[in-house]
């Protein structure tokens, strides 16, 4: 017979639930602002049914109706620096965190709101409304509400999409060494997402003070935990990362406070990220004003027993109960919750002439300009105001002939030396001598707080480092192994990272460096072999930058480090990081601007146009093909920063344009720039744009079939001699 030893789990995991000792021992001052709070979150959430069911709500109207116990409870024990993000379904956790900041001592039932908190309510619901004077000036609606002041970081429309942001948030509470905390609202549908599971696990190996609630309300739509998991008292998640877990009634108010609490204090010692899962339930459907019952996943029976059960009359009863407050003083506070909710609608609405008898709309002066809606995809760069630029022509100290990969290194050296904001994170970057190819040598030693080695947990890292950057005190620089993996991180880097700055107002800052190794060349196959180039440029948000240099890359990191947009590095492993090139010998300070290309060779047939490693092969096909040609570094690949002056000066000289990049077809970075050239210089082309790129296919392992999916040098030489035949 095997020997058999019981295993117990590393932590703690709990059921709390409160008493009738614990409602008396409570402060009437704690339980009066419990209930004022929890009555406008319930008035607001029917109010907003109801502009929805006269049409006036623009996209979904997930209502937080039967769920408020959870998000007001744990909210107490929070400060305006501690900070949360929610979920797509998180009106009430926003308010919740809101109102907790502006009226930080409590509130008064038997008082009139004050204007703080009827402005909380007004610029709340203005945002869901889509109009101008919302928190995310009509950007956000129901889904994206952001309030940074009073740390309502972002409830967010990707099922457990602000998670790992939420784990940033609190590395940054962390490493300032401050004893603020972070809190992170999702459902029981997100706890079986890998991005909310990576960030458990790198949570739980840094320590960091970030709190996980679970609203469990039994249906993921319409799908129950016990369809979707083995193990649905989903709080037995935590057990596995070392996370102390809390399981606790969300519909006792109460009870999520005490366990709050408990939860708080573990993080403000310094114990690490901790677990809660309330038990609530949304009376509603997943969006809209009927019960879930009407679509034939819940009965009626069911809704009837959780309603019995509601927070708003448990919190009242018990107040009534201890000679708090009396009946009248309950029934006029709900009487003045509608009434203002009902007064700061009307003040957005009036009689529209064009619809039927008593229809209404909002008044044409409180939307948003239509020509807003492009403002603030990325900052207008006056962070760089002070910044020293400087071209190589431009310089005329000693130089030095370094290798590719050194200069990274180096110049990340530099920068993490004379700002230390800077954090760099990534698989490996912390060992084997600088990561797998020394683009992070001697970081480690040097600052040994500031370089982070990650789990395999693309998601979470990339996430996490989003949330650094959102935070704002400091500057994160995440690593990917190879380009490919940008699929791995889609969401937190397309959904999230690339448009907060545009989706919460445009005020945002998002400081963000990701290095992007490019693969090709390796003999590593189709699965780290992409050219992410034209895959994100189109991604709104994000920067791209793509040095061909040595020198170019000391001045393009540089801009990057201290942009306050995000900004993609791609780096050429095979073809550039063995590469050797010039750079001043004691300068790596210096700065190149955004959006200005370099013209590597000037010509007058030709204008041939590329990036990273086909720079030097557009310049060796030129010569074998004995034609005049400008070669156009891009430096610079997204949108918003590509040098069109350059572009168009060259193309009205020649008339003539090659494009050419290395990547497959399919996610080609050329498809849109051709479209766009010639949208723009029709009137100065002689035929259409020329283009050089791989196949359709991924390059393969086998070297000559690698080689024959990449464009090459002999491609570019055919093209040319064909267009100037």
């Amino acid at each position: 017979m095997p020997k058999v030893i019981p295993l117990a789990p590393a932590t703690d995991w709990v059921e709390l639930s409160s008493t009738d000792e614990d409602w008396d021992q409570a402060s009437p001052e704690l339980l009066t602002t419990m209930l004022v709070q929890l009555y406008l979150v319930r008035a607001f959430e029917e109010e907003v049914l109801d502009l929805a069911g006269q049409g006036l709500i623009h996209g979904p109207a997930h209502s937080s109706i039967g769920q408020e116990g959870g998000a007001v409870g744990s909210c107490f024990s929070l400060r305006s620096d501690d900070q949360v993000t929610g979920s797509h379904r998180g009106h009430h956790q926003f308010l919740a965190k809101a109102f907790g900041h502006v009226a930080p001592d409590g509130l008064d039932p038997r008082a009139e709101f004050s204007a703080s908190v009827r402005e909380v309510l007004e610029r709340s619901m203005a945002e869901i409304c889509g109009l101008a004077s919302g928190y995310c000036r009509g950007r956000g609606g129901s889904m994206h509400l952001q309030w940074e002041e009073a740390g309502a970081m972002g409830t967010n429309a990707i099922v457990g999409g602000a998670v790992p942001q939420a784990a940033g948030f609190a590395w940054s509470d962390k490493h300032a060494g401050t004893d603020a905390v972070s809190v992170t609202y999702f459902g029981d549908g997100a706890i079986n997402i890998g991005s909310v599971l990576e960030t458990f696990n790198l949570a739980g190996a840094w320590k960091v003070p970030v709190c996980f609630v679970v609203e469990n309300n039994h249906y993921a739509v319409s799908t129950t935990p016990e369809e979707a998991t083995g193990e649905p008292r989903l709080s037995a998640r935590g057990l596995g990362f070392a996370i102390p877990s809390w399981r606790v009634d969300g519909m006792d108010p109460l009870a999520v406070h005490l366990a709050m609490q408990e939860a708080v204090a573990h993080m403000r010692s310094g114990g690490g990220p901790t677990l809660i899962e309330l038990d609530v339930y949304r009376y509603f459907h997943q969006n809209g004003p009927f019960p879930g019952s009407a679509f034939g996943y819940r009965t009626k029976d069911e809704e009837k027993d959780w309603r019995e059960r509601d927070p708003l009359i448990r919190v009242a009863a018990h107040l009534v109960r201890r000679g708090v407050l009396v009946e009248d003083d309950v029934a006029a506070l709900w009487s003045r919750s509608k009434k203002v909710m009902r007064d700061i609608s009307s003040t957005f609405l009036e009689p529209d002439p064009d619809g039927k008898p008593g229809s209404q709309r909002y008044r044409k002066e409180l939307l948003p300009d239509p020509a807003f809606a492009d403002v603030g995809v990325r900052g207008d760069l006056s962070e760089l105001d002070s910044v020293r630029y400087m071209e190589r022509d431009e310089y005329t100290g000693e130089l030095a002939t370094k290798k590719f990969i050194d200069v990274i290194a180096d110049v990340m050296h530099r920068r993490m030396e004379t700002d230390d904001r800077i954090v760099v994170m990534g698989e490996d970057v912390h060992k084997l001598k600088g990561g797998p190819r020394g683009a992070t040598r001697g970081l480690k030693a040097a600052f040994p707080d500031r370089v982070l080695g990650t789990p395999i947990a693309e998601n979470a890292f990339v996430g996490l480092a989003g949330g650094i950057a959102l935070d704002g005190r400091y500057r994160p620089v995440a690593e990917l192994m190879y380009a490919d993996f940008i699929w791995v991180s889609a969401d937190q880097l397309f959904n999230q990272v690339a448009k907060m700055r545009h989706m919460f107002g445009g005020d945002s800052p998002v400081p963000y460096v990701l290095r992007i190794k490019i693969g090709t060349g390796t003999g590593y196959g189709s699965q780290h072999s992409m050219d992410p180039a034209g895959i994100l440029a189109s991604a709104p948000g994000f920067r791209i930058i793509a040095p061909s240099t040595p020198y170019d890359y000391v001045g393009l990191i540089n801009t990057a480090l201290a942009c306050d947009d995000p900004v993609a590095v791609l780096e050429h492993d095979a073809d550039l990081y063995a590469s050797m090139g010039e750079v001043p010998a004691e300068d790596l300070d210096y700065c190149l601007p955004v959006g200005r290309s370099a013209l590597r060779r000037e010509g007058s047939e030709v204008t041939v146009i590329s990036y990273l490693s086909m720079v030097p092969r557009c310049l060796d096909a030129v010569a074998q093909a004995e034609v005049d040609a400008d070669v156009i570094d891009l430096r610079w690949l997204d949108r918003g920063s590509l040098d069109w002056p350059a572009i168009e000066a060259s193309i009205q000289k020649t008339n003539n344009v090659l494009l050419v990049e290395q990547g497959a077809i399919g996610t080609s970075y050329g498809t849109w720039l051709a479209d766009e050239i010639q949208r723009r210089c029709f009137d100065w082309l002689d035929q259409p744009v020329q283009r050089v790129h791989g196949g359709e296919a991924s390059p393969s392992v086998s070297k000559v079939l690698e080689r024959a999916a990449l464009g090459q040098t002999e491609d570019i030489v055919a093209a040319l001699r064909s267009m100037t035949a």
